[in-house]
């Protein structure tokens, strides 16, 4: 009598992707954030390997190495630092840009020309690849960084209007799996054609992703004006409107975005120092551009095969049973706990194993969690704070990070994950500070006008 319970109980996660197949908008946002992973991660390895080069000709301009020998340093010795420093320079300019494309224009007008530009700025690298245009790599590092964050950040602003509270704890599970597959596709597709049609041939293969993007922004439009006119705000057809500043205030005004920020700060800390690492290593054992990237496509492979199978089969039930508390602490101890035991034994396996953790639990369990908050705030905390949070944090924290590791993997491998032990204590507060601020608010969001 007790095998029918269990094989319920296991049934369960099919039976719900079952009872979600007629689900329309749900299929069009899983080909949306799959095409856009796919997109994004036939590109990342390339980026890696460019950020992992020994070659600082290969990165950098002539102009600049030959300004740093005269002055007897070599830009070689501060790659990373550099490449994440002009991040977040890029950030911080077009943070105003963003705020006025959102705050002057509908959504069916920015949604496709941020999707529009990150198209033509990968066919003009296409060029300079193709061309051999000096400084190029450290200019896609940079566009790359800023494309994922970006283009991610109002992925799920868009699905916050599509989704009502409710019904984002029962799909985006399922969506997230969607982009799962791929992530794990994109570099599947890099690992395969890289060394067949060259590095620059792979730009196009992530436009033509891109420009699905564009159509599954257009199908999604119906769902978003329809949740719209049930709540009364019926705004597709005119601007937001506010200050184009006025996610900065937002996030410094209220608690749960102001949590929600320091958990990103320590979050992304915690990836920064392992990124780091995983960077220096590449770079001794894998000398080539192709080696290099293949390096990183298997990584990204194996951490996404663990992301997909949480999500389809433990996403959806931990938020509909338990809300978002497990999804947000469950990743903050199991990284505190992996950078204890890094820091007493700084074992390369070890290394790998909270390197999968990390990743995996941020793209299964806490992302899911943190996208699913903002179904329950007004449309400018969704599109404005969240971008501010997912940019200029993001990037802020990168590089407050980048230079931190360059200071402390001075003492070595045990200081550098020591310090990470401490930043993984401050990622899990700021875990537990959003699990205390979401339960005062209301299950739909008070639209301000």
């Amino acid at each position: 009598m007790s095998t029918q319970p269990e094989l319920s109980r296991s049934a369960r996660p099919w039976t719900a992707l079952q009872a979600h197949l007629g689900d329309a908008a749900l299929w069009w946002a899983a080909l949306y954030f799959f095409s856009l992973l796919t997109g994004y991660y036939v590109l990342r390895p390339v980026r890696d390997a460019m950020g992992a080069s020994a070659d600082a000709a290969a990165i950098f301009p002539r102009a600049w190495l030959e300004w740093a020998q005269r002055r007897g340093f070599e830009l070689g010795d501060f790659t990373l630092q550099l490449l994440f420093t002009g991040t977040f320079v890029s950030m911080l300019l077009l943070q105003p840009v963003y705020g006025w494309l959102v705050s002057r224009h509908p959504r069916r007008v920015f949604l496709p020309a941020v999707y529009g530009v990150f198209i033509a700025c990968l066919l003009a690298f296409y060029w300079a690849f193709d061309r051999d245009v000096t400084g190029r790599g450290a200019a896609f590092f940079v566009f790359i960084a800023v494309f994922n964050l970006f283009a991610v950040s109002v992925f799920w602003s868009y699905m916050a209007d599509v989704f009502d509270n409710e019904h984002a704890k029962k799909v985006y599970g399922y969506i997230g799996a969607g982009g799962t597959v791929g992530a794990m596709l994109g570099p599947l597709l890099t690992r395969t054609l890289v060394e067949r049609i060259g590095v620059g041939n792979l730009l196009l293969v992530s436009a033509s992703f891109l420009a699905v993007c564009l159509v599954c922004i257009v199908r999604l439009r119906p769902w978003a004006l329809r949740r719209e006119r049930a709540a009364g705000d019926a705004r597709d057809g005119r601007a937001m409107g506010g200050s184009v500043l006025a996610g900065l205030r937002l996030v410094w005004e209220r608690p749960l975005l102001r949590a929600i920020a320091l958990l990103m700060f320590f979050g992304i800390g915690v990836g920064t120092m392992l990124y780091n690492e995983q960077a220096a290593i590449a770079r001794r054992f894998y000398v080539d551009d192709e080696a290099r990237t293949a390096y990183y496509a298997n990584i990204d492979l194996a951490i996404n095969l663990l992301t997909l199978t949480v999500q389809v089969l433990l996403t959806r039930w931990l938020l509909r049973r338990f809300g978002v508390g497990p999804l947000l602490l469950i990743p903050g101890f199991a990284v505190l706990l992996g950078f204890a035991l890094l820091s007493a034994s700084p074992l390369p396996v070890l290394v790998a194993v909270v390197q999968i953790v990390t990743r995996s639990s941020e793209f299964s369990l806490n992302k899911p969690a943190r996208e699913t908050l903002y179904t329950r705030v007004d449309r400018e905390s969704r599109y404005k704070a969240k971008a501010v949070i997912d940019t200029a944090v993001y990037r802020g924290a990168d590089l407050t990070f980048v230079w931190a590791h360059k200071a402390v993997a001075a003492l070595g491998s045990s200081a550098v994950f020591l310090f990470g032990t401490l930043l993984a204590a401050g990622m899990t507060f700021g875990a537990w500070r959003v699990v205390r601020a979401q339960r005062t608010l209301p299950s739909s969001p008070v639209e301000r006008s």
